[in-house]
């Protein structure tokens, strides 16, 4: 592939990172960036982290990180990583490996200065290339070419890639859905194939990471159907895909369902217990749980009504699982419709965005006599039924007197 330099050579010119590379080169040693940052800048994608690999042992890129003015943090320093920090920016810098042994979660390494045998012991080619302060490209292991042609491809047998670390199954469909094009290459497909019950030997945090990363990725569509047809999506999600109502809703490019959570729901979810079910196979965050247990309990409200849902019944169930969880409901019952409906369906979350807030609070309600205790929170929530009834106003005063005629009410019954 044709190497950008103009942008590789802004790249370098940036502050920090040009200060940092004279301050770790030089005096017999030598640094490298390595990794996703020279991959992403070669396709003129945004760059995120820098990492670099040197020559230097840590406590030397220590020694001369803390001089030229970075704070160093021994991030992995058993490793060989360290995190010099300067203007809020952190670059790991680790020492050049190689693998003594691995178990298939996690290697021995001994420290060395061999930029190839570094390179070799990542995982795929086009993670393996490396830019070095001058601006020259370093490829070891084949990475333009499959980076020109969009090829996600294990370095040499793809099965003793795998066999040093099984989650690299995953992140190779990740990493297809994020940089490939057409089908994922034969031979990383098949190895995938050969090693999957090392997935069961991977922690569940592990696992969990990834797939929140795939499910967001570009091309994760064409992916995951290849990881169904190939027996690897089940044991991950640990349940049936909804492989075709996953991809309405992603092809379509609906904006409703943008964060991990929700994508997952829509592969994986069709009532609660499949929110259980994923909580304890993939160890989800408290918040990923949340996100997905409120959009099983909409989808459940939701699904097989005889008539269509009014208004007021969106705005009663948005009030007890969130509006997000009931647009996301709603997008993924509708996600194979036709373009009118799904018109529709975009036009009815809009509606229910705009609904006001109900403002009164438990304050109000003491203020008109309640005495304090479980009655006020049932006072509220008649008074908010009410006033979604009545096509749920902006107005304080009227969602005040709802309040007050649930007052007479309750306080009747009591």
């Amino acid at each position: 592939m044709t190497l950008p330099q103009a942008r590789i050579a802004a790249f370098l010119a940036r502050p920090p990172l040009a200060r940092l590379l004279e301050a770790l080169n030089g005096a017999g040693e030598e640094t490298r960036i390595v990794g996703g940052a020279v991959r992403d800048l070669l396709l003129d994608m945004a760059v995120g982290d820098v990492d670099l690999a040197t020559t230097a042992l840590p406590q030397e890129t220590i020694r001369r990180g803390q001089a030229a003015g970075f704070k160093a943090v021994p991030t992995g320093i058993e490793h060989g990583t360290v995190t010099l920090v300067t203007e809020g920016i952190g670059f790991e810098v680790t020492t050049l490996r190689e693998d003594v042994e691995t178990d298939g979660r996690r290697a021995v390494v001994r420290f060395g200065r061999d930029f190839v045998a570094d390179a070799l012991r990542r995982d795929f080619t086009v993670n393996a290339l490396a830019l070095d302060g001058t601006g020259t490209v370093h490829d070891h292991a084949g990475g333009l070419a499959d980076l020109a042609v969009r090829r996600i491809r294990f370095i040499g047998d793809a099965g003793s890639r795998i066999r040093e670390d099984y989650l690299r199954i995953l992140r190779f469909f990740r990493f297809h859905a994020r940089y490939g094009a057409g089908a994922p290459d034969p031979e990383g497909l098949a190895a995938c194939i050969a090693g999957r019950a090392g997935l069961a030997g991977l922690s569940r945090e592990r696992v969990r990471a990834e797939v929140m990363k795939l499910v967001v990725a570009p091309g994760v569509v064409g992916v995951i159907e290849a990881m169904a047809g190939a027996g690897l999506l089940m044991p991950v999600i640990g349940g049936v895909p909804q492989l075709s109502r996953f991809a309405a809703m992603a092809e379509g490019g609906d904006g409703s369902l943008v964060h991990p959570a929700f994508r997952l729901a829509a592969l994986s979810v069709m009532v609660r217990e499949d929110a259980l079910r994923l909580r304890e196979t993939l160890r989800l965050s408290n918040d990923e749980f949340d996100r997905i247990e409120r959009t099983a309990l909409a989808l459940e409200a939701l699904s097989g009504r005889a008539s269509p849902v009014t208004l007021a019944a969106l705005r009663h169930l948005a009030h007890r699982v969130g509006q997000d969880a009931v647009a996301a409901g709603l997008v993924l019952l509708g996600a194979r419709g036709d373009p009118q409906a799904q018109g529709e369906t975009q036009a009815t979350i809009a509606v229910l965005a705009r609904t006001p807030r109900f403002l009164p609070g438990g304050r109000d309600v003491i203020a008109l006599g309640v005495p304090a205790g479980p009655l006020v929170g049932q006072v509220l929530e008649a008074a908010r039924r009410g006033w979604i009834e009545s096509g749920a106003p902006a107005d304080e005063a009227v969602q005040m007197a709802a309040v007050a005629r649930a007052v007479a009410t309750l306080g009747t019954a009591q």
